[in-house]
């Protein structure tokens, strides 16, 4: 999910989500080194700011995130029509994403709700829209994923155990170089070709609301390389990849 998001957050940061709010500029920002898998995959810790460029990435296990705030009435609205899965875990990716949006604005977190429309979340500061700023969630298992940037953006979260299961099913939704690229026997692989996928759809969807989305082509993952204007990097977070795309003309 992707679209224009604006947010405020307020209280004292935690380095990771477990805490009630971050000051602003608060969060830290993990240091990039390369992963044991690909180059490409870099680990996302739980809990820091990973950046890129003018985006930025906030993931979490859904069992340390522990005092999220309660939902507004209209975010609370929003959660009725998710699926039982979805609805529980909807308050910590919030959070997430008010954390993420406190951040880039330096408001307060008390001031942001994240609704969702027909191309994505968004958020509201002090009720009203705050253009410039857009936001993705994703949620996969046991793992949440915010992403925010100036730009269309795309997050999407796959565990590896969960590929590796599903990989038959999802061999009709890759070309034969997707799959070549995913392997046989590498769900770390797998995962990553169908979460770039998935979030690039999620870009795709901000970047031309009224438009239907196409399947972007993966043409690569050590780096991640998508066909058309998109920019893409892949993460490894626990037993899960995380990716998260940019749609349009400029990249990172």
């Amino acid at each position: 999910m992707s679209r224009r998001a604006t947010s405020s957050a307020n209280g004292p940061a935690p380095p990771g989500p477990r805490a009630a709010a971050p000051a602003p500029g608060a969060l830290r920002t993990a240091p990039e080194a390369p992963g044991a898998a690909c180059p490409g995959f870099l680990p996302a810790a739980p809990g820091a700011l990973h950046r890129w460029g003018r985006a930025g990435l906030l993931v979490a296990r859904h069992r340390d995130v522990r005092r999220a705030p309660p939902l507004s009435p209209a975010e609370r609205c929003a959660a009725a029509s998710l699926p039982a899965p979805r609805r529980a875990a909807w308050p910590a990716v919030l959070f997430l994403a008010r954390i993420l949006v406190a951040d880039a604005l330096g408001v307060p977190a008390a001031e942001v709700e994240v609704l969702t429309g027909e191309d994505g979340p968004y958020a509201l500061v002090g009720g009203g829209p705050a253009p410039g700023v857009h936001l993705s969630l994703g949620r996969a298992g046991g793992h949440l994923a915010a992403a925010i940037a100036p730009g269309p953006v795309g997050v999407d979260l796959r565990e590896t155990s969960a590929a590796a299961a599903g990989h038959r099913p999802a061999d009709h939704a890759l070309s034969p170089r997707e799959r070549a690229l995913a392997g046989a026997d590498r769900p770390e692989a797998l995962a990553a070709v169908r979460a770039l996928k998935e979030a690039a759809a999620k870009a795709d969807r901000g970047a031309a609301p009224d438009a239907a989305p196409r399947p972007a082509a993966v043409l690569g993952l050590c780096p991640p390389v998508l066909a058309g204007r998109r920019s893409a990097r892949v993460w490894r977070t626990g037993d899960a990849v995380v990716a998260l795309v940019l749609a349009g003309p400029s990249g990172p």
